[in-house]
């Protein structure tokens, strides 16, 4: 979301207004930034420590790609997502396996890896964000390079034609859907995912059918949710999809450049969620998720930072680490011996957001503008 500006006045004392628009990408800066991109070259590669599906340790590359962006951000696009920042109209082809290539380059052909994250900004198997050649030529080298692979899609995007087709080049790879959250309401009015949860389950349903893997995306504190709100639904909503996939992934706010939760954070009206609240959702889904087959997984982007999830600054990366380790090693044990003073502040937080009609959070950190809470009725 970005501002644009009109004058009106007597022609002496102009007023300027800013008319709030939903897509930045449209502004003439934000395309001369992204034009401004190498298209030859991914967006960036990096190795991290994960997981294999039977639960072996392993170093996984991840290769986010600089792409035309997701079909559903051409037409609308999430509240949260920034990926479009990333993107650029002109990518062809011959950029997107030169692209792979560079990935390949910088990680010695994904040496010391049994695991790679493909990530497109979008959906990777849908043809209208990225060339069918392509996507054939990483699916089945990376099976013969006996990689892991794992690819994001939008819920809908998931037909059986397409993903028959995917699991004849890559037999049981691993395609992660951006479910967000178990409820209808909050994927449309919170989120605009696109989709429902009627269709995530069908999509669900058609990967199982073609024996590939299921990881779903939840995001911990959706726009417009209070902090003690986000800690009670995603405990809900981890029960309920950890019963059908493989892994989930739940995702801390962070705030990316564009959006509309971007907007709200620097008006003071959203504040990324506390790390506490993020220990205790573990803490109180962990025995839950152990009665099933499905790993739980938490990746604090940005944490410790304003804009992603963080306490006090004094425990942040204590916090963090711990997080980190639980996401390989399933042990609550890492969270033994964790305190600090903020801790009460964020208990506070959590029994007034329960106990008080504030929907957006009793918390010092979103109370808004202070003009517009005086203009207010």
């Amino acid at each position: 979301m970005a501002s644009s500006c009109g004058l009106i006045g007597d022609g002496n004392k102009p007023v300027k207004i800013h008319h709030l628009v939903k897509a930045p990408e449209n502004t003439p800066e934000s395309i001369a930034s992204r034009e401004s991109w190498d298209a030859s070259k991914p967006v960036t590669v990096y190795k991290t420590p994960e997981n294999l599906p039977d639960g072996t340790p392993c170093t996984a590359a991840t290769v986010i790609l600089r792409t035309k962006g997701c079909v559903w951000w051409w037409k609308s696009g999430c509240t949260f997502c920034g990926y479009f920042n990333d993107v650029r109209d002109d990518v062809t082809a011959e950029d997107m396996f030169s692209q792979w290539e560079e990935a390949k380059r910088v990680t010695g052909d994904f040496r010391d890896c049994k695991m790679v994250k493909v990530y497109t900004s979008g959906t990777f198997f849908e043809d209208r964000e990225n060339p069918p050649e392509w996507q054939e030529h990483v699916l089945r080298e990376t099976y013969q390079m006996g990689l892991h692979l794992v690819v994001e899609a939008q819920a809908q995007m998931c037909t059986p034609e397409k993903l028959e087709w995917v699991a004849e080049r890559h037999p049981g790879c691993t395609v992660a859907i951006g479910l967000e959250a178990y409820d209808n309401t909050v994927l449309r009015f919170h989120a605009n995912k696109g989709f429902s949860l009627k269709q995530w389950h069908k999509a669900v349903e058609i990967l199982r059918d073609n024996s590939l893997r299921v990881k779903t995306y939840l995001l911990f504190k959706p726009p417009f949710m209070s902090e003690g709100d986000a800690l009670e639904h995603t405990i809900s909503w981890v029960s309920e999809v950890s019963k059908i996939s493989d892994e989930v992934s739940i995702n801390p706010m962070n705030i990316q450049r564009g959006t509309i939760v971007d907007r709200l954070f620097r008006n003071r009206e959203y504040r990324p969620p506390w790390l506490w609240s993020l220990v205790e959702m573990i803490i109180r889904t962990h025995d839950d998720v152990s009665k099933t087959d499905c790993r739980v997984i938490v990746h604090p982007t940005a944490g410790g930072k304003a804009r992603g999830s963080h306490n006090c600054g004094s425990c942040d990366s204590e916090v963090v680490a711990a997080i980190e380790r639980y996401s390989v090693s399933g042990n609550l044990g890492e969270f033994n011996g964790l305190e600090c003073e903020c801790k009460k502040v964020w208990l506070s937080e959590i029994q007034n957001d329960s106990a008080l009609p504030t929907p957006m959070g009793s918390g010092i950190h979103r109370r808004g503008n202070a003009l517009d809470r005086l203009r207010s009725p």
